[in-house]
């Protein structure tokens, strides 16, 4: 259970306190900012990381009905 809150602030503290010490524009990576890169990367990884959680969450198994 601690394992699913744990991922669950990862993209809270990427995002946030990432952003800090991510604040820079070199170097471009894709051609973004890295910073830019930086937020767009925690979004999609947002999305992969809640995609775990759901499938970790035991309330949502099949067979607990």
């Amino acid at each position: 259970m601690k394992l699913m809150y744990v991922l669950a602030s990862l993209p809270f503290l990427g995002i946030l306190v990432g952003v800090a010490f991510a604040n820079r524009v070199e170097p471009f990576v894709f051609g973004l900012p890295f910073i830019l890169f930086w937020i767009v990367a925690w979004v999609l990884l947002t999305s992969v990381i809640m995609a775990v959680v759901y499938r970790l969450d035991p309330a949502n198994r099949e067979d607990a009905e």
